[in-house]
């Protein structure tokens, strides 16, 4: 007699086209993975109504609210922010950060009491940004201004990080301003926001003069 091989059984359960959709756009967002945005919309759908709804609502109502200054470039609810605005802050050191969530990082660490100015990303020839694509004129019509003594360059140890230092340096560096840059310690080939606050704050007064090149 002869055994036929049965074949497995097909599964016909598929999750709801709302919830692919919801997991699609949750895992649009930086850190989320398929899984974890597929356990998230779960959870979201399975929620109680109101809380989902209040979810909804702060989602919005965070994205209406908050911007980017418009002197700093930092984010804020108010023009200008809250750190340009206030006279405590000392108007002659002026921090360069390449995002606008730099500036979080750097103020968690509670050692710098300047004012920031965020370039908005840093030089990367390979995907098209260049030097017209960064919060550059900007600086220097702030420097222009007068009253900024020191341009602390707080950008990245990776190699358009410290490209973009010294681009700065070399553009800027004819202007009378002292130019330095955050002591090494900070994680190699990283951002800001990968160090904690007490290595920030060495960096900061552990910072060294950056001279131009040629």
């Amino acid at each position: 007699m002869t055994r036929r091989l049965c074949a497995p059984p097909v599964s016909n359960t598929r999750l709801p086209n709302a919830i692919t959709q919801l997991s699609t756009a949750l895992g649009q967002l930086p850190g989320i993975g398929p899984r974890s945005a597929e356990r998230l919309a779960l959870h979201v759908v399975q929620s109680d109504p109101a809380s989902v709804r209040h979810l909804a609502a702060a989602l919005v109502e965070a994205r209406e609210r908050v911007g980017f200054c418009q002197e700093c470039g930092a984010l804020t609810e108010t023009q200008p922010c809250p750190v340009c605005a206030d006279p405590r802050r000392e108007p002659t050191l002026l921090c360069v950060v390449e995002r606008a969530l730099d500036v979080l990082s750097l103020e968690k660490s509670g050692t710098f009491r300047g004012r920031y100015h965020v370039l908005g990303g840093k030089l990367s020839p390979l995907n098209g940004v260049g030097p017209e694509d960064l919060r550059i004129a900007e600086l220097e019509k702030r420097l222009g201004a007068g009253g900024v003594s020191e341009v602390i360059l707080a950008l990245g140890s990776d190699v358009e990080g410290d490209a973009t230092a010294h681009y700065l340096a070399r553009r800027l560096g004819s202007g009378g301003v002292r130019l330095t840059r955050l002591a090494q310690g900070l994680p190699a080939g990283s951002g800001l926001e990968f160090a904690d606050e007490l290595t920030l704050s060495r960096a900061l007064e552990g910072r060294r003069d950056l001279k131009a090149d040629g």
